[in-house]
């Protein structure tokens, strides 16, 4: 006969046994997290970075986690010694998770290869290697559950707790692989950490299991015992909950991210913030989780309340979230005199605001739904199934999500599908029990009825009210997608208008004259100088359509190619100026696709490939710096080809910068370095020597639609072409230093201190005090006279920058006279004007 579910048939353990079993899921949780982390950060690598791919991997890490909990809670329930079952399960993650580090860069070409052949044959690839260490994860947390033989009606407070232990694993995995483990023994070293925790939890289980006696699994465990059907109903709605829950992860990672940053360092610290909420719910409520009379009302609360409280946090940002960040990030800047701390600390206040007070709630749920499911005659099998469909349920709601509702109902009215269905949830708990709407079953009611209301009330262009709040401007364009949201905010500068390009919030070009100028030298200056015929161009990054755009008005070009990964920066193209209606112009080829992953599934060579990507500190960025890359991307350049990547300068420190120049110069023997603007720069690279022929210069040059945009901005002849010449490879070299190249294994400027905010004022002079002479040939001396006039003048703005940057008017205003003097329809020039205007 099966054990009554209410009757006690063992003691809680005392407070020794429950801590020192806390103490290994916190070293697995850990080990776990930090595996998870490296194993996305390489799968882009392999599959790209857009949302299809990234969720697919993710798919297969979780379903892993949701096959072990269904097998191996089975497994504890028949083994005399689960702890030693758990060492076991421990010492296989270590194995198993460094081998799939060190494998998962090696199947990039595989899994290129057999894609184009067999799409489900590479995706089942991905599967196998991503997914199979995760099956022995999923059996760790009802391995130790069940060492504990507690009874059914405690199984809430040591589940709820050993939960809560393992979850505050997975923050410190999620905090130290960013801000410590990574950047200081990247990702292979990082590997060998996890492991190395993953081997010293097995040994305290072992040693902990020594003087242990075996249990005899009695003829409940032993038999195929059926379950309750309150608790398979529980298992299904924590299965939803556990949909719910991922879709709100979903939904705040786009709605915190404009509060944020997209360093790796903001995205770390909401995952923290995330666990945090589980952690400290589950916690919390353990304590009397097996006390409470009706836990079905208490379910059904605590998801609905998540919901209702997802929605309120929404509904009241505003203007007072920006500076209450500013006043903590000074104060903790104050205290430490920490760039880095401060600006974690602004990521904090808004992911604390955000999100921790639903996932408290959710993570109350946990101890919740153990009351509701396990028996303690079957402890593994229970605590693997409710792990396992919340698992499941958790993959399912991320594709249903960020597959359908975002991208058609936008992120508010995802938010209100997911607040409804945990209301409806809530409902469904409360009406398993008689007497449902008495105490927390009428609380529940409440709640379902408030989350209704704020539905109603709430408007759908929220964010993009709030965008407009905080970043000033008038909108023009918006849009909600599954990569993120895209919008352009038209704003001035004085008497200057000009649209900005947000991608989730944060700005990353617009088509201001400078940025025209710098993005149309991306394509027009490497195509000029080239010294064959040049008919394939390559742009990763549509952005605002600028570079894109500029080869269309370079008439050699037979194919002109576009790798852009969100749809949505295509929408919204049409909306900039100085692209030449890019977008929508049939000779040129736009593919959705990562640029990495465009080059790695695509054999297809070039003339030119160029990059224009967000700032390469920006998290996932260091895919297009790293030497990796540049090595893919030299294999698909045709003979005398050249890539062009794109420098920032005041983006990242200078010994970064140093770091960036040194994975270009690890791969391509030909390297030069020009300015296209003030803030931005340009390496070229390539296997041949450049030739910088003037007589082929100048006759590309004058062709009637590149001269056209290049006056423009400011490039008025071959000689101002030439002038943005800073120097060779040698001059990099000594630049360069001694720096480390970033590498896939060691991607450093992605977990690079936070910039200085005067940064330009180091990186601009060090460059220019490596300046050489441009090797051109063929030049007469009134050539070579014009282009020494052109790079004084180049000089003396920079000069004018450098010292409006310092806080020195007066001097720039010197520096600004003399340059109008000299060139006094310079559009460029005149675009930052003079302090007398």
């Amino acid at each position: 006969m099966r054990p009554n579910r209410t009757t006690p048939t063992t003691r809680l353990p005392v407070a020794g046994d429950l801590w020192l079993r806390a103490f290994l899921l916190a070293l697995s949780g850990a080990a776990a997290l930090i595996f998870q982390v490296l194993w996305v950060k390489q799968l882009t690598l392999v599959v790209g970075i857009d949302v299809y791919a990234v969720t697919t991997g993710v798919s297969a890490f979780f379903g892993g986690l949701a096959l072990g909990g269904l097998l191996l809670g089975r497994l504890a329930d028949r083994t005399a010694r689960p702890l030693r079952l758990y060492a076991v399960l421990e010492l296989g993650v270590a194995t198993l998770g460094v081998a799939t580090t060190l494998a998962l860069p090696n199947t990039a070409r595989w899994f290129a290869e057999l894609e184009n052949g067999n799409g489900m044959l590479a995706w089942a690839l991905v599967f196998a290697i991503v997914g199979l260490p995760p099956v022995f994860m999923g059996g760790i947390l009802p391995a130790v559950v069940c060492s504990l033989r507690v009874a059914s009606d405690r199984i809430g407070v040591a589940g709820g707790r050993l939960y809560a232990a393992n979850t505050l694993g997975a923050i410190l995995g999620a905090l130290g692989s960013t801000f410590v483990l990574l950047p200081t023994l990247g990702v292979r070293g990082t590997a060998f950490v996890a492991a190395s925790l993953g081997a010293v939890a097995a040994g305290c289980a072992l040693w902990l299991d020594r003087g242990a006696r075996p249990a005899t699994p009695d003829q409940a465990t032993q038999g195929a015992a059926p379950v309750a059907r309150g608790a398979l109903v529980a298992v299904l709605l924590y299965a939803i909950a556990g949909g719910i829950a991922m879709g709100y992860e979903i939904v705040w990672s786009q709605v915190v991210v404009p509060f944020m940053s997209t360093r790796a360092f903001a995205f770390s610290v909401m995952l923290a913030t995330y666990l945090t909420g589980l952690a400290l719910g589950s916690a919390l409520f353990a304590r009397r989780a097996d006390r409470v009379r009706n836990p079905w009302g208490m379910f059904g609360l605590l998801i609905a309340a998540a919901g209702l409280v997802a929605m309120v946090e929404v509904a009241v940002l505003g203007r007072w979230m920006p500076a209450l960040q500013s006043a903590v990030e000074a104060g903790v800047f104050q205290l430490t005199s920490n760039l880095l701390a401060g600006m974690c600390a602004r990521f904090a206040v808004a992911a604390v605001v955000i999100v921790l007070v639903p996932t408290l709630l959710l993570g109350a749920a946990f101890p919740a739904a153990l009351r509701l499911v396990v028996d303690a005659g079957h402890v593994g099998r229970d605590v693997g199934r409710v792990v396992a469909w919340n698992t499941l349920g958790g993959i399912a709601g991320t594709v249903i999500t960020g597959f359908v509702l975002v991208p058609r109902f936008g992120l508010i009215g995802s938010l209100a599908i997911l607040g409804v269905a945990a209301s409806v949830l809530g409902l469904l708990a409360v009406l398993q029990v008689r007497g449902a709407w008495r105490g927390t079953g009428g609380g529940t009611f409440v709640v379902a009825v408030a989350a209704v209301g704020l539905v109603l009330l709430m408007p759908s262009d929220r964010l993009a009210r709030l965008l407009v709040e905080n970043r000033g401007g008038t909108l023009v364009c918006y849009r909600e997608g599954r990569g993120g949201t895209v919008a352009v905010l038209e704003q001035n500068a004085g008497t200057k208008h000009f649209r900005r390009l947000y991608i989730q919030g944060v700005s990353n070009t617009g088509d201001t004259l400078p940025s025209l100028r710098y993005m149309r030298l991306q394509a027009l200056l490497p195509l000029v100088i080239h010294g064959g015929e040049p008919q394939s161009a390559l742009v990763i990054g549509l952005g605002t359509g600028i570079t894109a755009g500029a080869l269309l008005q370079y008439p050699g070009l037979d194919q002109r190619v576009v790798a852009e990964l969100l749809p949505e920066v295509v929408e919204a193209a049409p909306v900039f100026a100085g692209n030449f209606n890019a977008a929508s112009d049939p000779r040129l080829e736009i593919r959705l696709r990562d640029g990495r992953r465009e080059l790695l599934g695509n054999p297809q060579t070039y003339d030119l490939i160029t990059l224009e990507p967000p700032p390469p500190s920006a998290s996932g960025v260091v895919n297009l710096y790293s030497t990796g890359f540049y090595e893919l991307a030299r294999a698909r350049l045709n003979p005398g080809g050249i890539l062009a990547q794109w420098l920032p300068l005041p983006t990242q420190n200078v010994e970064d910068t140093r770091s960036l120049v040194r994975s270009f110069l690890e791969v391509f023997p030909h390297v030069s370095l020009w300015t296209t603007e003030v803030h931005e720069m340009l390496l070229l690279g390539s296997v041949q020597p450049l030739d910088l022929d003037v007589a082929r210069i100048s006759a590309r040059f004058n062709q009637p639609g590149v001269s056209a945009a290049l006056r423009e901005v400011g490039v008025a002849s071959p000689e101002a072409l030439l002038a943005t010449w800073i120097t060779d490879r040698q001059g990099l070299e000594t630049f360069a230093g001694d720096a480390l190249p970033v590498t896939d294994d060691r991607p450093r400027i992605e977990y690079a201190t936070w910039v200085r905010h005067d940064e330009l004022q180091r990186v601009l002079p060090d460059l220019i005090g490596v300046r050489t002479d441009p090797p051109v040939r063929g030049a007469d001396e009134d050539f070579q006279t014009r282009l020494r006039i052109e790079r004084q003048r180049l000089m003396v703005f920079y000069q004018a920058a450098l010292n409006a940057q310092a806080g020195h008017p007066d001097l720039w205003a010197r520096d600004m006279k003399r340059l109008f003097e000299s060139d006094p329809e310079n559009p460029y020039f005149r675009w930052f004007g003079t302090s007398e205007e």
